[in-house]
């Protein structure tokens, strides 16, 4: 029996961008809708690097209606059809923490999962990454709590305790680690 859908959040409605395999547009379509069709769209992810090499994570929300109270890479969402991706994170960079950053991507990640709550995520990932020196301003509404951690600190914790987690972040420490590391290096290069 498949477990039942969690209602649709009463946040306004926002559209996504629908893509093909290529990350080339193909229309838009209502973001509940997406996530519970799992229809293939556009997103990015972002880390936020200090001037010791360490990643800025965030605990999502308990309010938020997926991945509630898991722990993610500093920001994440998605282009609203017409714009740009790069434009995208830096707006949402802003709504979720509160901070501006100097972003440069870093690379482009493809998964597909369905989440716990039968939602499910089909997203082509734009991955950036960029200095987080700024003082944060979470917006309660997007984040519970931040933290600045290693890499191979968080490698340890997630291959321990994986279900604090979320999915997004665990597939890109298991399939992109080379991609973070270099990256890594390059932010932490660029502040010293």
């Amino acid at each position: 029996m498949r477990r039942a859908l969690p209602a649709a959040p009463a946040a306004p409605r926002e559209e996504l961008i629908l893509v093909d395999s290529r990350d080339r547009a193909i229309g838009r379509a209502e973001k509940w809708a997406v996530h519970r069709d799992g229809l293939l769209h556009r997103a990015f992810s972002i880390f936020l690097v200090d001037a010791r090499g360490r990643l800025l994570l965030q605990q999502r929300s308990r309010v938020k209606y997926h991945s509630a109270g898991l722990w993610a890479n500093s920001c994440c969402g998605h282009p609203r059809p017409g714009e740009r991706t790069a434009a995208a994170a830096r707006r949402r960079l802003r709504e979720e923490l509160g901070v501006g950053s100097t972003l440069r991507r870093g690379f482009r990640a493809r998964y597909r999962t369905t989440l716990p709550n039968g939602l499910i995520e089909n997203e082509i990932v734009h991955v950036y990454f960029g200095p987080g020196g700024s003082p944060l301003e979470p917006n309660p509404a997007e984040v519970a709590r931040t933290d600045w951690t290693s890499l191979a600190a968080l490698r340890r914790d997630v291959r321990r305790r994986p279900a604090r987690y979320a999915y997004w972040l665990r597939y890109y420490l298991e399939n992109h680690s080379s991609a973070i590391r270099a990256e890594l290096r390059r932010v932490r290069g660029a502040i010293a």
